[in-house]
């Protein structure tokens, strides 16, 4: 196992120094869901949600999260995004709504957390707009599925 490096070798917690690494393409690809009442689903497909289009209000919290993700999580670079792509994708038989963010950029660290951060902005936009009619409803699945780029080179889940 390799050791943490967001702490210096007093255990102090730090920002890692990414200046001598080589600017790279990187991707990061993350997902998660949120579960619903049947009700609540339908209400989601048919799009009359009082409060707006749901899903695209989502997806742009999603854009947004990746893009904030330096100001949410402390020790995060920020990063010069060059791309956030955002999908949802249904799940009728589970009353599941599935959220994909592809996150990239061009420069000296990875992406992973940008598109974690995207996804757990988008997830929390659904909540945020059916609480009215579902307090209930829970968000799950949240991971990292695929990174590109950088030292370690490509990693995927296994699944």
């Amino acid at each position: 196992m390799s050791a943490l490096t967001h702490f210096d070798a007093a255990g102090q917690a730090h920002m890692v120094d990414v200046g001598a690494k080589d600017e790279t393409r990187r991707v990061a690809v993350a997902t998660g869901h949120i579960t619903m009442l049947a009700d609540t689903f339908a209400q989601l497909q048919a799009g009359n949600n009082k409060k707006g289009d749901v899903i695209g209000i989502a997806r742009i919290a999603a854009i947004q999260g990746a893009k904030r993700c330096a100001d949410l999580i402390p020790l995060c670079h920020p990063i010069a995004l060059t791309r956030v792509a955002v999908e949802f994708s249904p799940e009728a038989e589970l009353n599941r709504l599935h959220i994909r963010v592809t996150a990239e950029t061009v420069g000296r660290t990875g992406v992973e957390m940008e598109a974690l951060s995207a996804v757990n902005a988008g997830l929390l936009t659904v909540y945020d707009m059916l609480k009215a009619i579902d307090r209930g409803m829970e968000i799950g699945g949240v991971r990292l599925l695929e990174k590109q780029g950088g030292k370690s080179g490509h990693w995927q889940a296994g699944f």
